[in-house]
Order: C-alpha cells, then sequence, then structure tokens
C-alpha cells in the first residue's frame, strides 16, 4: 500500500522539473503573476485572519505557509492556497468553543483525512456532491460573513457581537443608534474604491488601494481633525512593534481531544476538499489542462497538517487568486512559490504598519468577498428549477445561516441522497405485461416497426422490471400477485431494463420465490445481463434458484415456459 499510492503521488511541481521543461519565459511570467498574486492576496489574509477571530499575522502566515505548500505539493499547475472567505464562519465558531489550541488541532485532524481521502482516491468522488449543496452553504457562508462586518463597517458601539445570527442581528438593531459616522463614511469609500477600481486598471487589486487611501485618509483626518478611526492597532496593539518569524510548536493530542474534535475536523476537511478541487477545475477550464484530484488531496492534507504548527489557519485553494493567476500570466507552481516569499518579505519588513489600517476599511472588503462567494444569480437560477433541488437548496442555506455549517453539510448530503432515491424509484417500475404478446428484443432502442412480438403461453404471465432493482425499488416486487382472472402456472421476470441489483432486491427476489413456490408458480428470470448475474453468482441466489431457470433472452425463457406447462398438463 505504502509504495503504491508513494508512485501515484507526484505533485505537479515534481512532474515539472523531471520532464524539464521549466524556460527563462516561463520563470519570468510565473514571476510577475506571483508578484501581483502577492499582493492581492496581502488585505485578504489580514482580512480573513481578524474576522476568523485570530489575529492579523495568522492570516497572513497561513497564506505563507500554505501558499508555499499547495505550490510544492499539489496536483494543479496554477492553484493558490491561503486562507479563504468560506472558512470564516467555521474557524470563528471552532475558537470561540475550543480556543486556539481546539482550532490547531482540528486542522492538523482535518489535515490527516485530506491525506486518507487522497490515498483512498476518492477525489473523484468529492466532484459528485450535488450542485445545490455547495451553493447553498456558500451563499450561506456569505451571508454569515457579510453579519459579521455591520458592526465594524458601520462603527456601532458594541461591548461585544453574539456569535449566532438572529441574536446578533437582535444586537445590531438595539445599537444601531450608536452608528459612527466617519466610520461608514469611510467604509463606504473604500467599498467604492473596491468596485470601480478595475475600471481603471485590474493589474493592481482594488482591495489593496482600499487599504491605501483608506489608511491615509484615517491617518489625515486623526491628525488634522481628531477623528479616531477603530484600527488593527487598536485590536492588536502588539503589531506596532514587530512581529518575529513564528517558531514551529506541536500541540498536545490525545485520544479524547481527537473525540471532541473530530466533527468540527471532518467539516474542515470537506469543506477544504471541495473549494480546492473545485478552483481546480475551475483553472482547468480557463486553461485546457488537467489536475490530478488525488494528488491535491494528499498536498492539501500535508498543507493543513503543517500550517497549523506555525500558527496558522485552516487553507485550501483559493478561486480568486488561482485566477488571478492565471489571468497575470502564471503558468507553472513556481509562480505560487513566488506569491508566498512576496508575503514572507512583507510580513517581515511591513507588518508594523499594518495597525494604521481601519478596520471600516477590512469590512469593506469582506463585504465585497462575501458578495462575491454569495452566487446569488445561481442561487435565484435554482430556485426555478426542480422542486427537489430547491429543497435542499433552500434547506442547506437555512441551516448554514441559521444552525450551523456542519449540520447544513450533512443534512444537505442525507438530504440530497434520500430525494435521489426516491427519484429513481419514481422513475423505475414493475409492471404486468397485459397483451397476450411480447417484444422479442431484449434492446429497447429499436424502432417499433422493427420488433417482432412473441406469443405468452396460456398460464404464464410476465412482469418487466425497468430501473435499477436496489432498496428503494425492491418493495415494489413484494406487490406482485397472480391475476385472479387466470390459472397462472409460470411467472417470467424479464430484467432486461436492470442495469444492477443489491442485496436488498436479491432478498425480495428471494422472497418472491418462495411464496411462488407455496403457489405452486415456477419463477422464471430473462434478460439478466452480466453484472446482474455476476452479483447473483457472488451472493449464492444462482444456487438457490437453479441456473437452468435463468436465462439471457425471453425466447428462450418462453421456450422453457411451454416445455414446463406441456409437462404440468401430461401430469393432470
Amino acid at each position: 500500500m505504502k509504495a503504491s499510492w508513494f508512485s501515484a503521488y507526484k505533485p505537479e511541481l515534481f512532474k515539472l522539473f523531471v520532464k524539464r521543461e521549466y524556460k527563462r519565459s516561463t520563470f519570468i511570467s510565473d514571476f510577475i503573476a506571483g508578484v501581483i498574486v502577492g499582493i492581492i492576496a496581502l488585505p485578504l489574509a489580514i482580512a480573513f485572519g481578524i474576522a476568523s477571530g485570530v489575529t492579523p499575522q495568522q492570516g497572513l502566515i497561513t497564506a505563507i505557509v500554505a501558499g508555499l505548500l499547495t505550490s510544492l505539493l499539489g496536483g494543479s499547475r496554477y492553484l493558490i492556497g491561503g486562507p479563504t472567505g468560506a472558512f470564516i464562519v467555521i474557524v470563528y465558531g471552532i475558537v470561540a468553543q475550543y480556543g486556539i489550541s481546539g482550532l490547531i488541532i482540528s486542522t492538523i485532524i482535518a489535515g490527516v483525512i485530506l491525506v486518507l481521502m487522497g490515498v483512498f482516491k476518492l477525489g473523484n468522488i468529492i466532484k459528485f456532491i450535488p450542485y445545490p449543496i455547495v451553493v447553498g452553504f456558500t451563499s450561506g457562508i456569505a451571508v454569515v460573513i457579510f453579519s459579521t462586518q455591520i458592526k465594524d463597517f458601520f462603527g456601532l458601539t458594541m461591548e461585544s457581537v453574539p456569535s449566532d445570527f438572529i441574536p446578533k442581528w437582535i444586537e445590531y438593531v438595539k445599537y444601531f443608534n450608536t452608528i459612527n459616522y466617519w466610520e461608514s463614511a469611510l467604509a463606504m469609500l473604500s467599498l467604492l474604491i473596491i468596485v470601480y477600481w478595475p475600471k481603471i486598471t485590474k493589474k493592481i487589486p482594488g482591495s489593496l488601494i482600499a487599504i491605501i487611501v483608506g489608511t491615509f485618509v484615517s491617518i489625515v483626518l486623526s491628525k488634522f481633525m481628531g477623528v479616531d478611526f477603530y484600527t488593527i492597532g487598536s485590536k492588536f496593539p502588539e503589531l506596532a512593534g514587530g512581529i518575529p518569524l513564528p517558531k514551529p510548536e506541536a500541540p498536545k493530542i490525545s485520544i479524547e481531544i481527537i473525540r471532541s474534535l473530530f466533527q468540527p475536523a471532518i467539516t474542515i476537511a470537506i469543506l477544504c476538499a471541495i473549494e480546492s478541487l473545485l478552483a481546480a477545475m475551475v483553472a482547468d477550464g480557463v486553461t485546457g489542462k488537467k489536475h490530478d484530484s488525488n494528488t491535491e488531496l494528499i498536498g492539501q492534507g500535508i498543507t493543513n497538517i503543517i500550517t497549523p504548527i506555525f500558527g496558522g489557519i485552516p487553507a485550501t485553494g483559493a478561486i480568486a487568486r488561482t485566477m488571478a493567476n492565471i489571468n497575470n500570466g502564471g503558468k507553472t507552481p513556481i509562480a505560487g512559490v513566488i506569491h508566498a516569499l512576496v508575503l514572507l518579505l512583507i510580513f517581515l519588513f511591513l507588518m508594523p504598519y499594518a495597525v494604521y489600517i481601519p478596520l471600516s476599511t477590512l469590512s469593506a472588503i469582506l463585504i465585497i468577498v462575501a458578495y462575491n462567494m454569495s452566487e446569488w444569480k445561481t442561487f435565484l437560477y435554482l430556485l426555478k428549477g426542480d422542486k427537489h433541488d430547491v429543497v435542499v437548496l433552500l434547506i442547506t442555506f437555512f441551516l448554514t445561516v441559521v444552525i450551523d455549517l456542519t449540520v447544513a453539510i450533512e443534512v444537505g448530503v442525507i438530504m440530497a441522497i434520500v430525494l435521489f432515491i426516491k427519484r429513481i424509484s419514481e422513475t423505475s417500475s414493475v409492471k404486468l405485461i397485459e397483451s397476450p404478446s411480447i417484444q422479442s428484443s431484449e434492446s429497447t432502442e429499436m424502432l417499433p416497426s422493427d420488433i417482432d412480438y412473441l406469443t405468452i403461453p396460456k398460464g404464464v404471465e410476465v412482469y418487466e422490471i425497468d430501473g435499477p432493482f436496489f432498496f428503494g425499488l425492491a418493495s415494489k416486487l413484494d406487490e406482485l400477485d397472480s391475476s385472479a382472472k387466470k390459472i397462472v402456472n409460470i411467472r417470467i421476470i424479464r430484467l432486461r431494463n436492470v442495469p444492477f441489483i443489491d442485496s436488498t432486491g436479491m432478498n425480495n427476489l428471494r422472497n418472491l420465490l418462495k411464496r411462488s413456490k407455496k403457489e405452486r408458480i415456477i419463477v422464471l428470470l430473462s434478460g439478466v445481463n452480466s453484472n446482474v448475474y455476476d452479483s447473483m453468482l457472488k451472493s449464492g441466489f444462482i444456487d438457490e434458484f437453479g441456473e437452468d431457470y435463468i436465462f439471457p433472452h425471453i425466447q428462450m425463457a418462453l421456450d422453457k415456459a411451454k416445455d414446463l406447462i406441456s409437462k404440468i398438463s401430461k401430469k393432470k
């Protein structure tokens, strides 16, 4: 096992240098893209750190360490790793309940889970999570992020902000008369800069310009007009003295701690897997390249094991920064490495100046992040679709906002599974062939004019099962009953449209066989394909049923029925 997964695990950077494809012109493109993405990532890393209930330096450390490891160990050429808005809600909740040590341990556990997911090649399975669930909890997270920024955006005078959604808004309404118009004006100015700056240039991010302008305006107004703004320095005064490089520190982990933090760790792992693979798929669609999903999961797992040891928070692939990397010429993981080095230089030499950044400006940045995450157009589009998808979408959204993201994912997935089974069951059927003849072809794709018909002998009834014969359909077989209007000696169950059968379906066939024996009815199976036959063979059903009573074609089953009817008549 060890050798097999190591041989299969080949990070994209490793492949690049093995093939010796890297050129000087490629490095120049990667360098430019890396510097630009590093600048883009700076305000986001700081904002995500503060919004997550940790320090701005922890957000920046995450961007550095996770950004470096994602590029070194991942399965995509273009993916940029770091903290993302999706984790704000989760991280804030874990910190509030378990503290920083709980966050570190749960992130490490999540990393181990991600590695195992990659080792056991579950990368493709993640892609099968229903789209309404993804949109539901993504939109829900966006609403939660937006709601966390109201205090700083309007400068409300509040001692504390409740963590739950509804109590939070009750407090906002209660304290809205304490609005600080200077803070609100600066937040609005920052918001307008972020929105309209791309019309001037997309090379320099609007969020960075907003921070520069917002910081300058706050300093000028504070010095000349005596207006006090709530800044990063107000919340984290220790930053003014400079920040040393973090020393790696392994947390103390016990079985009890793992057990208590396993559920939030699962949530981190699932969200990380979904977001990183989604970002990689988006990158594939734009570039025409293909990522290795299992390698990416292993890379993300190792990243989330190492990053918290340096004081970081959960990280994953970031769609916006990945697209910025591609749009600015990034061609290989080297661009991601350079982006991490740029952030490291900023951390070492410019971090003390972060104390002057107004929190109102950061709130504007996060409100834009929430808006971009909301996918409101897609949300409205899905509301017009299938009613089952609408139910899953709304419940996932509601649970994410009001209850908890973990609960939302669990309930959403369960509901999607149940509704899928219901749909399959509704489209599948068990029906009695009422006509005296039956189609001779085992194919359902032939034109009616090309199909020959076979006569059903007296004393024979034919049932046709259409669709997968699994537990969602199997109960319908129990409803079979011989027609009271005619004497039935032979019952043929036609399985030509059954692609597979599960253990429940097999058990119901056994029950039908037992019931039919009591009624002195012989059961024959026809149209049994190789998949269904193999399942019956492995389960021992064929030995019980008798191989002589199972046929690949309806013609053979009817011939057998005629022979059996003849023998029964002679006995009488």
